[in-house]
């Protein structure tokens, strides 16, 4: 199955750079390209792409607003956005992941992870560069309060938060953990349904909300 990839960046040469390394891929393909975030929305709206890939700082409405248009939590037929950044201020990010935002990707972190984050998010997953995930733990200051689980979680289950918090993939996590993978990812579907969360970053995001990794 080919994944079908827009990308939104005020820079035709970034553009064009971030088209090269996907489409040298077999199974994904770049479907449109955005100059701005007014243009990024129509485009997403209108073809429905796998993945969006959006900058944050774009010309008539910024990265931080396309994804809260397309991929916030509510919206019947979220899109998934995957921001790509220089990661210049932290306030950043948070905005873009509150806004429903499934991965994070620094414009220097290398095509491999580029690659993997946008097959992550047509999969379902999220990444996140690791260096955003240890900046964001240092630097992080919430502007909301903690919000309490529908249901309490085990102290298993804050284990793997913890974990996902600080960017362990589920492989990871078992081998940690001495788990299976298939153990973990039931762990993860039940903390998402207890979080009601939609993907790892959300629970990312809850952990440090909740000052559980520090």
């Amino acid at each position: 199955m080919t994944i079908r990839v827009l990308v939104a960046d005020d820079q035709a040469m970034v553009r064009g750079g971030l088209r090269m390394i996907l489409e040298h891929q077999p199974d994904i393909t770049v479907v449109a390209e955005a100059a701005d975030g007014v243009e990024a929305v129509a485009l997403a709206r209108d073809l429905r792409p796998d993945v969006c890939l959006v900058d944050i700082r774009m010309p008539r409405l910024d990265g931080l607003e396309v994804t809260r248009l397309l991929a916030a939590p509510g919206l019947p037929r979220p899109l998934r956005v995957i921001v790509v950044t220089t990661f210049d201020q932290d306030d950043y990010v948070y905005g873009a992941l509150r806004g429903g935002a499934v991965g994070f990707v620094l414009k220097d972190a290398g095509p491999t992870l580029l690659v993997e984050a946008v097959r992550a998010a047509h999969a379902g997953d999220a990444l996140v560069s690791p260096s955003v995930t240890l900046r964001l733990l240092r630097h992080l200051h919430p502007a909301t309060p903690r919000r309490s689980p529908a249901r309490p979680l085990s102290e298993r289950e804050l284990e793997v938060v913890r974990a996902i918090a600080r960017g362990r993939t589920n492989q990871e996590i078992a081998a940690e953990l001495f788990i299976s993978l298939s153990t973990v990812k039931t762990h993860v579907a039940t903390i998402s349904s207890k979080l009601d969360t939609r993907n790892r970053v959300q629970i990312a995001a809850w952990a440090w909300e909740s000052r559980l990794v520090t």
